[in-house]
């Protein structure tokens, strides 16, 4: 590997590397190494796969000419994280004979490593996962930290298991080809980081954001390498989302609520989390945790990195107030938010009342 190569140590009871650099998906060493039987399935999408999946298959047969790989291609976009295309990945282990030391390679965004993820979680119990993100938003978030999950139409991410992978490969020469829209997106995950518990992160990106949209290698690697680090070691605090690790979903409530009420065909995941974000910030605001300057640094953060900051256009408050009180993150007693008190310090709040979350919908339409 490069002297540029970061790593990432993730541990806890299920230990694993996250490496972070240019070329890894050529590096066929660092790639076999995660590899323990002879069975790999390589799940990608109709963007990534003409792009880089021979490249992924030649780099594993360049040092394990005995693999058995086959692949299979999700069409791209969040419609295909389905129960459908779930049971078409199970068929495609089947169909390859795929035993309990088999891997599943995830090549590709959220929708692909959620997906594979949950295939290897189910496959006898479960088999290896390698997650090879190819988009900002997976290398700082989906691919970090073992939570996999499918769609329903009632909403995101409601059939799902906790499987953390065997490894993460994050070969940031992808991003060269990803749309400025994906990058966009991924950036609100990153400065999800700062906003919830790392002040000095949050002014580093207000410094480096054009840094950042230009696609500069190093400045780039350095923000994957530090985001991931902040959520490693809340996975290895808390592995179940049983306390801490909670706080990831800062902005999440809402912005899941928003993209299942858009039928996953509006915002994708990043933008919707940004408007999220703010509406968390408002909400606290209107709760009185935090002061508006910290909403308004936060939104024009998210604005100077070209991510939506308001509420999508014909979307009533009290069909997104119904979908967030299905979202895994309420309890019976009531909903419950990641609220913060201004940068780098967010909690849950439960029980918050839904007048006051009403209140920030009905505002939000008419900013």
């Amino acid at each position: 590997m490069s002297a540029d190569t970061r790593t990432v140590e993730v541990g806890g009871a299920h230990p694993y590397t996250i490496s972070i650099g240019a070329g890894l998906l050529k590096h066929g060493a660092l790639l076999a190494g995660t590899i323990r039987g002879k069975h790999v399935l390589l799940v990608s999408d109709a963007n990534v796969a003409p792009l880089y999946a021979q490249r992924v298959i030649d780099a594993l047969h360049s040092v394990r000419a005995d693999l058995r790989i086959d692949r299979f291609d999700l069409p791209a976009g969040e419609s295909s994280k389905t129960l459908g295309y779930f049971a078409e990945t199970i068929d495609a282990l089947a169909a390859i004979g795929a035993t309990r030391d088999a891997s599943i390679v995830a090549l590709g965004g959220g929708v692909v490593g959620d997906l594979a993820g949950f295939a290897a979680a189910c496959w006898m119990r479960g088999i290896d996962c390698i997650q090879c993100p190819t988009t900002l938003l997976a290398m700082v978030d989906a691919s970090v930290g073992g939570k996999t999950a499918i769609d329903l139409p009632q909403g995101k991410n409601l059939v799902g298991a906790f499987h953390p992978p065997r490894a993460v490969v994050a070969d940031t020469t992808t991003l060269r080809t990803l749309p400025m829209r994906e990058l966009r997106a991924g950036l609100a995950e990153v400065i999800k980081y700062g906003a919830i518990r790392d002040t000095a992160f949050l002014g580093w990106l207000e410094t480096n954001i054009d840094a950042l949209l230009g696609g500069d290698d190093t400045t780039l690697s350095d923000a994957i390498a530090r985001s991931c680090a902040h959520k490693a070691e809340i996975v290895e605090r808390d592995p179940f989302e049983h306390g801490e690790r909670a706080l990831l979903n800062f902005g999440h409530t809402f912005a899941h609520a928003i993209e299942a009420e858009q039928q996953f065909d509006g915002l994708n995941h990043g933008e919707a989390v940004a408007v999220g974000m703010v509406l968390a910030a408002r909400l606290s605001s209107t709760l009185g945790l935090a002061q508006q300057a910290d909403t308004q640094r936060l939104t024009g953060l998210l604005q100077h990195a070209g991510l939506p900051t308001t509420l999508p256009a014909g979307l009533d408050p009290d069909a997104l107030l119904a979908r967030m009180q299905l979202d895994k993150k309420a309890q019976a007693s009531g909903l419950r938010f990641v609220l913060w008190h201004g940068a780098g310090d967010a909690e849950v709040i439960a029980d918050v009342p839904e007048e006051a979350v009403l209140s920030v919908l009905h505002a939000a339409r008419l900013s």
